[in-house]
């Protein structure tokens, strides 16, 4: 068989003879021809082919589509070729560079390893199965709409939802920029409703009474927590070099996360934090026990390796159940509600922090720094209800300081 270009056919199209056909000899054709169409790409220097099909027609409209559609590449600046390369092989590409400090984060920063390693269990968990095998310039909003949706109608909580979607967004994004795309399909998506479960806070003598249920060589640890408002990862890279029990002051440089020990969740996390003397007592006595000082981890199993969350949450569960037998035992009946210790997290603990240092009279200002947050509505939004002055109180407020200082808004009566 033999393509070839005859006079009288659109432009751009050929026609292919089969071996038999008698045109061959330079006789009048008597076979099923077949067509296909090609447009010249400008910016690979290549040529696209349409299949080769006997209705000349599907060969010209291909072609007219085709040319619209460079064409449009061509005015918004972008690129086929990598348009069509598939989704998985974008992100091995940008995986790839965003370990080696090629592709930096929004803020020109290093990826954590971290945050690659959430990224790596979203991808394989969640959006490789569902669009690995898609094209890059194929996925559009109304796709990653109704993933988001059947999702939804499945349960799937919103954050991880949300997670799931940020492989997806740091590959469109960056195509985005490179012009690879003319939109960003993962851009104003609509996420489940929002749904927080509401914060553990211990009042302070439950604070108290559960630090003292705890073995001796624990509740350092969990004083740190519940006092300072660490978070856990920062508990796990905290040094001695890190705490003077002098100036009772911690600071916070770093935080272990999974495996690794990078830097803290923003700049913000950078911080120094004061020290009660109620817990410079307890970590002065932690030091002396354990003999460590300079670089070695106060917290760590060892001096140099960090404290496993899930072992340490398994001796303080087994603590308290055995305080609150104990305590069971010697009033000679079950407990009553409210007379059990109730279990909690160390990130919890880090929530009665902030509860305290509310309650104690500290402005959402100062707290947000002390807790090392990001932003002040970080602050505002997990505990803006806690904080004296809520809405309901507000005109009760208002109208004692006024009072106070002798307004009464030419009301006073005669």
């Amino acid at each position: 068989m033999s393509a070839t270009r005859r006079r009288g056919l659109p432009e751009g199209v050929q026609e292919r003879h089969q071996k038999h056909c008698a045109g061959s000899n330079g006789k009048r054709c008597n076979c099923k021809r077949s067509y296909r169409a090609s447009l010249y790409d400008r910016r690979t220097k290549r040529n696209q082919y349409s299949g080769w099909d006997p209705d000349l027609g599907l060969g010209t409209k291909w072609r007219t589509q085709a040319r619209r559609e460079l064409d449009a590449h061509l005015r918004a600046g972008t690129d086929p070729a990598t348009q069509s390369a598939l989704l998985r092989d974008a992100w091995a590409e940008w995986l790839t560079g965003a370990k080696s400090g090629a592709i930096p984060n929004r803020n020109g920063d290093r990826y954590k390893p971290s945050a690659l390693q959430g990224y790596e269990r979203a991808w394989r968990n969640h959006t490789e199965p569902a669009f690995g095998h898609r094209r890059v310039g194929e996925v559009t909003r109304h796709d990653l709409q109704r993933w988001v949706d059947d999702r939804a109608r499945e349960g799937m909580p919103r954050s991880t939802v949300n997670n799931a979607l940020d492989p997806l967004r740091v590959l469109f994004r960056r195509a985005r920029r490179r012009s690879v795309i003319e939109t960003n399909p993962t851009a104003d998506l609509e996420l489940p409703g929002k749904v927080r479960a509401e914060p553990r806070f211990a009042e302070p003598e439950e604070a108290a009474a559960l630090v003292a249920a705890l073995p001796e060589a624990e509740r350092a640890l969990w004083a740190t927590a519940f006092y300072a408002g660490l978070r856990r990862g920062e508990l796990r890279s905290i040094r001695w070099k890190h705490i003077d029990l002098e100036d009772r002051m911690v600071v916070v440089l770093r935080a272990w996360a999974d495996d690794e020990e990078a830097g803290p969740k923003s700049r913000a996390g950078r911080r120094r934090v004061r020290i009660v003397p109620q817990l410079a007592a307890l970590l002065d006595a932690h030091k002396a026990t354990t003999g460590r000082a300079g670089d070695d981890l106060v917290f760590g199993r060892t001096a140099d390796k960090p404290f496993e969350p899930s072992t340490v949450r398994a001796r303080a569960l087994r603590a308290w159940k055995d305080a609150n037998a104990t305590q069971a035992k010697r009033l000679g009946r079950d407990l009553k509600p409210g007379e059990a210790l109730a279990p909690i997290a160390l990130h919890q603990c880090r929530h009665t922090a902030a509860s305290l240092m509310i309650a104690a009279g500290c402005n959402a200002k100062a707290l947000s720094s002390v807790m090392g947050h990001a932003s002040i509505t970080i602050t505002f939004d997990l505990y803006g209800h806690l904080m004296k002055g809520a809405e309901t109180d507000v005109g009760d407020l208002l109208a004692k300081h006024l009072a106070a200082h002798g307004n009464d808004m030419g009301m006073a009566t005669t």
